[in-house]
């Protein structure tokens, strides 16, 4: 990117960020102002932003269990909303054809059609990112969310196969290598350890065996970067590899949001066009609630998966881009599109900061649509007769778990919202649950009381660890609440909540280290080194 771009997507990143808004919308504003100054996509920009999504859909494989999409809600749910969604949307444009609205005149079935299935799609790169922020992509609305979005990528690839008239290579058959030699690429994952090594193998896992030899055999190198992703997600160092794919991939999808902006250069028309259909997408978002009711999400758990699926996406325009190739489409839908992308994200994101208010406000009316039979995962939460709860069982929470079990013989029960850390803790032994202590829900249903004394607050997100201490103090605990935070300026406000003890992650790992090291003096097998 020019150092203008650069420039520019900061400043209005920044200033977004500034009014409590994600920065995509400044990234996207940035676009669209540099699109007005007489700026162009750029070959060297479009690299950039494919290398952003190529690198989110792979780090979205590695925290991705296939078994997800094998579940009625999420591959019925997307079945289903992409069926009705196209027909709705169809028919909505039917209804611009007859009120002779410009653009929507020249229409034919075909063509509605093709746009209802262009629009029907969610923007993948969004959703992720709202769930990321939010650190809720192991929730289970986050796993519903993800899975929709995957299925909807396997629907997109289908439609470009059919539309190119081209079936992949021969040689797509061969892909199913893939999957006995995902072997070795986890014994290579052991290996490389967790520098510069380990980045520079997440680019070549994502980018060579998963983009570039998918696309070398006819099938989409997107899909390609999402399936080798997904080979290696049961892995345990995937953690640390997507976490030192972060930074990169968030660099890159600046250039997407920027580019985004920079592909639309609408007239009047167009601008009234893709306003009108943004009207239309609360349409969109009511089947993709009503839906998540029917296959018995909570009420939370559906308006929250359904905000973070409400927005059009870059697959719109891609779809349309092959249609408008093809002579199905005139190259002026492609702007209305792009123009539409654009608006439902700056639509979204503030939706989505506003999820939580929005749900507590027509939590009630929305409560008669959700199921009499729940699913598991959405069940009341019961603690039990425990002494101590950790919320947030990663590595600081587990090692927090044991420390109460062995030296302090606590009753302690472990929540989280991550089924596979569950599994892997209830094989050792600890007593955990499924849990979401951001769920406002998850609160409703608790009963705090009883020998309950004691609450670690180990949630790697701040905002959730402060959620979190809110309800407590809201309903009156009486207890102790400890909390750690990665961040100094993180101590404040959780002091101010009312937190007993705060801990600062480094400051206290090498606090322990010293004090480790400090009682080894006194060991037998320690030998003073001169």
């Amino acid at each position: 990117m020019e150092p203008l771009m650069i420039a520019l997507a900061f400043a209005a990143g920044f200033a977004v960020q500034l009014v409590r808004l994600p920065p995509l919308i400044g990234f996207l504003a940035a676009g669209f102002a540099l699109n007005a100054m007489g700026f162009e996509r750029t070959p060297a920009l479009d690299t950039i932003a494919n290398l952003g999504v190529t690198l989110l859909l792979f780090t979205i494989g590695l925290k991705l269990d296939i078994k997800t999409l094998l579940k009625t809600e999420v591959w019925a749910s997307a079945s289903l909303h992409i069926v009705g969604s196209t027909l709705l949307l169809a028919g909505v444009l039917f209804v611009f054809k007859l009120m002779g609205l410009a653009l929507a005149t020249e229409l034919g079935w075909t063509a509605m059609v093709l746009l209802g299935f262009a629009l029907s799609f969610s923007s993948t790169v969004f959703a992720v990112k709202v769930l990321e922020d939010r650190s809720e992509l192991g929730s289970l609305y986050g796993r519903v969310a993800i899975g929709i979005l995957v299925m909807q990528d396997v629907f997109a690839v289908i439609f470009l196969s059919a539309s190119s008239g081209q079936l992949p290579s021969p040689w797509a058959l061969c892909l199913v290598l893939l999957w006995p030699a995902a072997k070795l690429m986890k014994r290579a994952l052991d290996r490389v350890g967790h520098g510069d090594l380990q980045v520079l193998y997440g680019a070549f896992l994502s980018l060579v065996v998963g983009y570039s030899l998918f696309e070398a055999v006819g099938v989409k190198g997107d899909l390609g970067a999402l399936i080798v992703g997904m080979l290696l997600a049961s892995h345990p160092a995937t953690a640390g590899l997507a976490k030192s794919l972060f930074h990169l991939k968030e660099l890159f999808l600046v250039g997407f949001f920027i580019s985004v902006g920079l592909g639309a250069l609408p007239n009047l028309s167009m601008v009234v066009m893709a306003a009108l259909l943004l009207l239309a997408l609360p349409l969109k978002s009511a089947l993709y609630h009503l839906l998540l009711m029917r296959f018995g999400l909570r009420t939370r758990s559906g308006v929250l998966s359904t905000l973070a699926l409400t927005n059009y996406s870059e697959f719109g325009l891609i779809v349309a881009a092959i249609a408008a190739t093809a002579g199905w489409l005139s190259a002026e839908w492609l702007v209305v599109i792009s123009l539409a992308l654009a608006g439902s994200f700056v639509l979204a994101a503030p939706l989505n900061a506003a999820s939580e208010k929005l749900y507590a406000r027509y939590k009630v009316p929305l409560s008669r649509l959700e199921s009499s039979t729940l699913l598991a995962a959405d069940q009341p939460i019961h603690l039990g007769e425990v002494d101590a709860v950790v919320l947030g069982m990663g590595r600081i929470g587990s090692g927090a778990y044991e420390r109460l079990v062995a030296e302090h013989g606590l009753r302690v029960l472990g929540v989280d919202n991550n089924p596979d850390k569950l599994t892997a803790h209830l094989a050792a032994g600890r007593e955990v649950i499924e849990g979401d202590a951001v769920d406002s829900d998850f609160w409703d249903k608790l009963v705090v009381g009883g020998p309950l004394k004691l609450v670690l607050l180990a949630m790697p997100s701040h905002a959730g660890n402060l959620y979190a201490l809110q309800q407590l103090k809201h309903r009156a605990f009486a207890g102790h609440i400890a909390a750690i935070v990665q961040y100094r300026d993180e101590i404040a406000p959780l002091r101010e909540l009312g937190a007993d003890a705060v801990f600062h992650v480094a400051d206290e790992a090498g606090t322990a280290f010293a004090d480790d090291a400090v009682a080894g003096l006194g060991s037998p097998g320690f030998a003073r080194r001169v």
